[in-house]
């Protein structure tokens, strides 16, 4: 058997984890229970986050073979020396003194809970999380009016660092010193791009723009008069929130509803023209798989989403339907939203506030399984389907290899759609261009092998960590150099800045 205890800073301080209350009866009931303890891994987290998708005590299975579509295994070369682990049993330290964990254990043990299972099993990235956390960008209006309250509130303090006066003024000073000099080799051109990803309710741009026109008027350059500002985000009823605060210099400023994944979909007509790509908030927000190497072996963890049979019971009572119902109700909310939803089934949602209420009754029970498959190779996985343009170098799942072996067993994020993001921003950037990025970052591989990194839930949405430094080896690959450190601007918080650059 093997134990993995991640939260060991928990272990000193005033309230230390009690290790033999968390760890103690989990042993013994897998003692007592009909496993081989030779092939069982015991992993503890602390979830910080209070809402997420993980029970208290989680049992993974670890496959030997990848499943194919037709349901027979698929052999996977095996490494010499490797340990072959059968499951895993997660506990969320955190929450483990609230239950009777022996008992829960074994029962779960014994055989499976029973659960309404909403979707097959498949990568992280492809799971219904994400088209939830699409449906709440899209439909947020009717979410904030049901909750009372904008989704800048589920922010830990209430609001985005983004909006931070001190950041503003470091990011426009920067960029007057660059057309500074581009100026004096008649080389500055005459329309100056921003684009922003992610723009919230526009307090950003509103900070942005009015410390811009402020500096530009003590500098005396007349930059503000060419200044392009593009305010981009999924979401229409942000971008309209957004404009409203912006509506004095609303000549500068121009709106993008699209995908963050691909920006240049929607910009390719700004490619290497862009001095600024900011983004805050967004990469954590951007659908991902996790893979792990466990072992000597590497494996893609599949996730199925599920709803707990107590609560899914309790859900289909609420709108008058069997638990059998409840996927294709889910599906069609997916599909058409709450607020088509009353028209389609008017027996279950007679109009679109009780629509708005299983939408979120849902959201809250909702529940992912995890197991372990093992990849065929990393040359075969993909890490994204965005290549980066035409003649770029696919992002082949190559890139993980020096972070997965960097030593001991590891299992991170891949954040595919920020990768993605990422990489067609870099297109966008003028040659003396910057793209910088606040967001939850690990800055060091090791840090997933010590603190649970998501995902969780912000309100609506899904929250994930975002995987530095395999971002900085893709960057560097590229020709830029990545570089990480903690917000300067606000003590405390868990916000690091990336920034990005032409390599000199």
């Amino acid at each position: 058997m093997l134990v993995d205890f991640r939260p060991h800073t928990r272990l000193r301080g005033t309230q230390p984890v009690d290790l033999t209350a968390s760890l103690v009866p989990v042993v013994e009931a897998l003692g007592e229970g009909a496993v081989d303890l030779a092939k069982v891994r015991v992993v503890s987290d602390w979830v910080q986050y209070r809402e997420n998708f993980r029970d208290v005590v989680d049992l993974r299975p670890i496959l030997h073979s990848a499943p194919s579509a037709a349901g027979a295994g698929g052999a996977v070369p095996v490494p010499m020396g490797v340990r072959e682990d059968d499951l895993e049993v997660a506990v969320d330290v955190r929450r483990s003194h609230d239950v009777a964990l022996k008992e829960l254990t074994a029962s779960l043990l014994r055989s499976a809970p029973d659960r309404v299972v909403l979707e097959g099993w498949g990568r992280g990235s492809e799971s219904i999380v994400w088209d939830f956390n699409a449906l709440y960008w899209s439909a947020l209006e009717l979410w904030e009016k049901a909750t009372g309250r904008g989704y800048e509130q589920a922010l830990p303090g209430g609001e985005s660092d983004a909006r931070n006066r001190e950041a503003a003024h470091e990011l426009i000073d920067g960029l007057f010193a660059v057309w500074d000099r581009l100026s004096e080799s008649n080389a500055l051109p005459d329309e100056l791009y921003v684009v922003e990803l992610g723009v919230g309710n526009g307090g950003q741009a509103k900070v942005f723009l009015d410390e811009f026109r402020k500096r530009d008027r003590e500098h005396g350059r007349g930059y503000y008069r060419r200044l392009h500002y593009l305010m981009c985000d999924y979401s229409q009823h942000v971008l309209d929130l957004a404009r409203e605060t912006v509506a004095e210099h609303i000549a500068h400023v121009s709106s993008f509803a699209l995908d963050a994944t691909r920006p240049r979909t929607s910009l390719g007509f700004l490619q290497y023209k862009v001095f600024l790509v900011y983004v805050s908030n967004v990469y954590d927000n951007l659908p991902t798989d996790e893979v792990a190497h466990l072992g000597g072996r590497t494996y893609c963890v599949q996730t199925r989403a599920y709803l707990p049979a107590a609560e899914a019971a309790e859900l289909a009572g609420s709108v008058a339907a069997t638990t059998e119902e409840l996927p294709a109700l889910v599906q069609k909310l997916l599909r058409l939203g709450p607020a088509l939803l009353p028209e389609v089934a008017p027996a279950q949602f007679p109009d679109v506030d009780s629509a708005v209420a299983f939408w979120r009754r849902t959201w809250s029970a909702l529940r992912q399984e995890e197991r372990y498959v093992p990849l065929l190779g990393l040359d075969t996985y993909p890490l994204t389907p965005v290549t980066g343009g035409a003649g770029q170098i696919p992002l082949s799942g190559e890139l993980l290899r020096p972070l997965l072996e960097s030593g001991a067993d590891v299992r991170m994020h891949v954040n595919n759609g920020a990768l993605a993001s990422f990489v067609d921003s870099l297109m966008l950037l003028h040659p003396f261009g910057t793209l910088v990025c606040h967001d939850l970052f690990v800055t060091d591989i090791g840090g997933y092998r010590t603190h649970f990194r998501g995902p969780g839930k912000y309100d609506g949405s899904v929250v994930n960590w975002v995987n530095g430094p395999l971002l900085a080896h893709v960057g560097r690959r590229r020709g830029f150099d990545v570089a990480y450190e903690r917000f300067r601007h606000r003590s405390g918080g868990n916000i690091v800045t990336m920034t990005a650059q032409v390599r000199d």
